[in-house]
């Protein structure tokens, strides 16, 4: 089913008792919700999450798996927080932490589709050599869905409820009456590039979307 010209009406703020959670139950519940992201004008944008990775206790390739660090504090804080981290010096990852505070545990947004550009994404478009990605591609990765909505480690920590940067919306009824009907279905699978714990079917994607990173064509 490809899905595209998408239209996110507000919904309902997620609650962060919702998230108090065990990780692998909130990230394929977050497929379908929207993540909202508002700047300090007042501007916002409304995208939809197609994709999630989720990392919890006792996963190697969880970034808390060992230890709390400066780097990875946010984890520990309990549910209803953003953790976003840097990876090679140059892109970002948001996180949605889930579970009780002292544990580390958070859902890797890998993907969302966003119903618009950003007014003033072209002028921080990077240099391309090639075409420029088209809308339901520049979420298409957690690299590229930060850059796209200007989330950096200024935003780690942070209180996701209205009024903040960041907040989510729960599902609308047309997607969660295409679960039960079947019109929508969810994929899950193992995660994306990692040197530990890749055994684990710890990814949920929207199968059709658009905006998913990277199809598993053995599912």
């Amino acid at each position: 089913m490809g899905i595209a010209s998408p239209t996110f009406p507000p919904q309902t703020p997620i609650d962060p008792i919702w998230l108090d959670r065990p990780v692998t139950a909130v990230a394929p519940d977050l497929i379908g919700c929207h993540l909202v992201r508002q700047w300090p004008d007042g501007r916002i944008l409304r995208s939809c999450i197609v994709e999630t990775e989720a990392y919890g206790p006792g996963d190697p390739a969880c970034h808390g798996y060992r230890r709390r660090t400066a780097r990875n504090g946010s984890m520990f804080e309990g549910a209803g927080r953003a953790y976003v981290y840097q990876i090679y010096g140059l892109y970002h990852c948001l996180n949605i932490v889930t579970g009780q505070a002292g544990v580390a545990s958070a859902v890797l947004i890998r993907a969302v589709m966003l119903e618009r550009e950003p007014e003033d994404w072209p002028d921080r478009r990077p240099p391309r050599k090639s075409k420029p990605d088209p809308l339901h591609r520049l979420g298409a990765g957690p690299g590229k869905l930060c850059q796209v909505l200007a989330i950096d480690r200024r935003l780690d920590g942070t209180q996701l409820e209205p009024g903040q940067a960041l907040h989510l919306e729960r599902r609308s009824p047309e997607f969660e009456a295409g679960l039960g009907t079947g019109s929508i279905a969810l994929v899950q699978t193992t995660r994306i590039g990692l040197s530990q714990g890749q055994d684990l079917p710890w990814r949920w994607y929207w199968a059709g979307a658009q905006s998913v990173s990277k199809i598993d064509r053995r599912a």
